[in-house]
């Protein structure tokens, strides 16, 4: 497989958000959002097999594996990774940017799916059928670039009922939405919304966390 880097950090995003937690960054992505912060991942690369993978995840100890991008379903390998790792009692948590048929990952791997706004540039990419192959327990997350997106998401929620769903994220874009902002937007309403702060971008500002 093709992996942009592997490391440890704080799970900084999310239901698990705050646990230690070991990073699979795959390499390459099919989208261009206008606020990636992870455009490295297209560039840098190196090729490990899957027993590779594990290996070094195993001395990091931890108790959750998140596999993320650019887009990790775009390396068919990454399902016998998803397996490897489950087999191996980790607790599996998968990022996709939503554009990509998740209707084969494993139904114990915990999945953050992106619905991307307008204000991504990448909209019209929502492949929207995911949404029948998410469990209750899965998260959806909106990253929004102001208002006008937050408003958007709104419509989203109420067009494809997804309250049913435990863990709604806002994930207000740093420099174009104020976190303050963003939580009185969600307060004001009665829709049960999580805001997403990217704990791991506070700790380590300006840095790529390790």
């Amino acid at each position: 497989m093709l992996i942009c880097e592997i490391f440890k950090s704080i799970q900084g995003e999310g239901k698990f958000s705050g646990f230690p937690c070991s990073f699979i960054r795959l390499s390459d992505c099919n989208l261009n959002c206008s606020y990636c912060d992870t455009k490295f991942a297209k560039e840098e690369f190196i090729s490990l097999t899957n027993i590779e993978i594990l290996e070094i995840v195993q001395k990091f100890n931890t108790r959750f594996v998140q596999i993320t991008g650019g887009e990790p379903l775009l390396q068919e390998e990454v399902f016998d990774l998803m397996n490897l790792l489950t087999s191996h009692k980790y607790n599996t948590l998968l990022e996709t940017n939503g554009s990509k048929d998740i209707s084969s990952v494993p139904k114990n791997i915990h999945i953050s799916l992106d619905i991307k706004t307008p204000g991504s540039g990448m909209e019209s990419f929502n492949l929207w059928k995911n949404l029948e192959f998410l469990k209750p327990t899965d998260e959806i997350k909106f990253v929004i670039t102001g208002k006008r997106d937050f408003n958007w998401v709104l419509k989203i929620i109420d067009e494809y009922k997804l309250n049913k769903f435990e863990n709604l994220l806002i994930s207000p874009v740093p420099g174009k939405v104020s976190y303050r902002d963003a939580a009185e937007w969600i307060l004001d309403l009665k829709l049960s919304l999580r805001l997403n702060l990217q704990i791991h971008k506070i700790i380590w500002k300006g840095e790529r966390e390790r």
